[in-house]
């Protein structure tokens, strides 16, 4: 196990009613800040810059950033990335490699201003209402109000599929999960990590690295809730359809409907809600809760 940066193991007392246990091994999901830099310029003229400090579960650091990179509109394509590697110094006692770069392809522009602003990664962020999702500026299209059509049936089944994935969740208990389905519920991607939407950026950034983007077939199902940030990078990728275990916020209805995604909650005990675009889901003959 010590061979894996993703897990942890530590010594614990284990209470049972009132009795107390000599201590036991556990094992911990490792939380670990990862500093992403990029580099950018031409002529040899290059310069290195700091745009964002995540605490992250150690693995899939390259997919992380690039798909980071990607969700937050900096960069469009994976030519637009001429080397990923991970610099620095390591985190003590572990090996672990805390900063990454990205180097961009010589003549690649960015925009400083977008490196520069503040990313919404929690609920208390204080955004809210459509005046705000329009100053987001998002770059996402509006997807195609047709794409993929999907049983009910196959919604039920997957977190039972995403679950049985989830290596790292069945040894800690303690991640968040992103998995990417196809049309026929076979997986196509799946990452782990403590931060909802790293675990997002990771599998994001697998397909942006192997030039498949967008997504346009494809099922997203993440492990909680369903928050504005994680609607607004399936969107960036081209998902039509976002599954959640959990409940969605109402800036990620809203933002859904707006760009015409299909946004599922609840996916769970045989149930499960539809927020909108419940066109893409094709009925069982069962009582479909349609909103």
């Amino acid at each position: 196990m010590k061979s894996d940066p993703s897990i942890s193991e530590i010594a614990v007392s284990r209470v049972d009613g009132g009795r107390f246990s000599e201590d036991q091994d556990d094992v911990l999901a490792v939380e670990e800040p990862l500093e992403i830099r990029v580099g950018f310029g031409n002529d040899g003229q290059r310069s290195h810059k700091a745009i964002s400090i995540t605490m992250r579960t150690p693995g899939d650091d390259e997919s992380l950033a690039a798909g980071f990179l990607f969700t937050e509109g900096i960069i469009k394509s994976p030519d637009q990335i001429a080397g990923v590697r991970h610099c620095g110094r390591p985190s003590p006692d572990k090996g672990i490699l805390n900063t990454i770069r990205v180097d961009l392809a010589e003549g690649v522009d960015i925009d400083l201003k977008r490196l520069e602003r503040h990313f919404y990664t929690t609920s208390s962020c204080g955004v809210c209402g459509k005046s705000s999702i329009e100053a987001l500026e998002t770059g996402a299209a509006r997807l195609e109000s047709e794409g993929p059509l999907v049983s009910a049936e196959m919604v039920h089944r997957l977190p039972e599929l995403g679950l049985a994935s989830q290596s790292t969740f069945e040894k800690t208990g303690g991640l968040h999960a992103s998995v990417i389905f196809d049309v026929n519920g076979g997986i196509e991607a799946v990452a782990e990590d403590v931060g909802r939407h790293n675990a997002l950026d990771k599998v994001i950034g697998k397909k942006l690295l192997a030039g498949e983007l967008p997504l346009s077939n494809s099922i997203l199902l993440v492990s909680g809730r369903a928050s504005f940030e994680l609607v607004q990078k399936a969107l960036m990728a081209g998902i039509p359809i976002l599954a959640a275990v959990g409940a969605p916020s109402s800036l990620a209805v809203e933002l859904a409907r707006e760009f015409e995604l299909t946004l599922i909650g609840f996916v769970r005990g045989g149930r499960f809600n539809i927020y909108c675009g419940s066109e893409r889901i094709e009925s069982d003959g069962r009582s479909d809760a349609r909103n």
